[in-house]
């Protein structure tokens, strides 16, 4: 993968610190804006493939006019049923259930390729989150589950992430997509492992039995080896790969408030290992547009 270290003539090696061995990296001296340079934006991409989570501090210049306007020289953003602004405002005072492993947007049938999330109100303690590499807990299946999940098919939800009742819902057309449990990285050519709080089933498979390999395949997501996890402080921006992550935030701060904002990038959708696409069995098309149910759908 030499197009990854092509960041080194942008950013130098020294300015990237790594947070694990497997995952995350802290980017140092570079003040993120719409108006860096094509090769600096190449380089803050190559380094994202490298390292699935990347991270800034001090980059309180942003505002969410230039925290958008600098996400969109990552590609087009990506639609999703939250709203029709670019910014997502995440607010603990809505008590949005973000506290739960997920992909952002799995439901859509491209859901975004990567996200930009920005601390706006950070708490004094708690507040973290946790990024998981998914490439590497593929890698890490013994070969009998790989190859099990190489075939193994799951259909993703919306609202499923938001029916805690605990928890504030989020109103929106239904949403369905099967997605292969492994897609194969548009850019790198990795094979990556795609659940989270979305998946409601497996395709062709028990919900009893479905559940019990979900709780196999998370628990080798979530080993602490492939995590990463990331203390915020006010102004801090973290970009993700959100094909080859799964991410949870953790609600550890009390009656403290926690905001924070998201932008995403439009994504591919997803191969799998033998060439099959994702199907959306429902599909959300934009605000202005009618949902469509696809043939098929359950």
């Amino acid at each position: 993968m030499n197009q990854m270290h092509s960041a080194d003539n942008v950013i130098p090696r020294n300015d990237v610190l790594k947070c694990t061995a497997r995952i995350g990296a802290e980017i140092k001296n570079l003040k993120l804006s719409a108006d860096l340079s094509d090769r600096t934006i190449a380089a803050i991409n190559d380094l994202v493939l490298e390292h699935k989570v990347i991270f800034f501090r001090d980059q309180g210049h942003l505002d969410d006019a230039e925290q958008e306007r600098f996400t969109l020289r990552f590609g087009k953003p990506s639609p999703y049923p939250e709203g029709t602004t670019p910014i997502f405002e995440i607010d603990s005072a809505r008590e949005l259930p973000t506290d739960v492993w997920h992909v952002d947007w799995s439901c859509l049938q491209a859901y975004p390729k990567i996200s930009v999330l920005r601390g706006v109100v950070i708490p004094p303690v708690g507040g973290d989150t946790v990024w998981a590499n998914t490439a590497a807990a593929y890698l890490d299946l013994p070969l009998p589950l790989r190859r099990l999940a190489d075939d193994l098919w799951a259909a993703h939800n919306f609202p499923g992430v938001y029916k805690r009742p605990s928890a504030e819902v989020i109103k929106g057309p239904r949403i369905e997509t099967e997605h292969p449990v492994v897609r194969i990285h548009p850019e790198t050519g990795e094979r990556s492992l795609v659940l989270g709080s979305y998946v409601i089933h497996f395709v062709g498979v028990s919900r009893y039995d479905g559940q019990k390999l979900i709780d196999i395949f998370e628990s080798h997501i979530t080993a602490q080896e492939n995590t990463v996890r990331w203390k915020w402080k006010q102004g801090d921006v973290a970009i993700w790969d959100n094909r080859a992550t799964m991410h949870c935030a953790t609600k550890d701060y009390c009656d403290q408030r926690r905001v924070v904002h998201r932008t995403t990038v439009e994504g591919e959708v997803p191969v799998s290992v033998d060439g099959r696409y994702s199907v959306a069995r429902f599909t959300f098309v934009g605000p202005n547009e009618k949902q469509s149910p696809r043939a098929g759908c359950i």
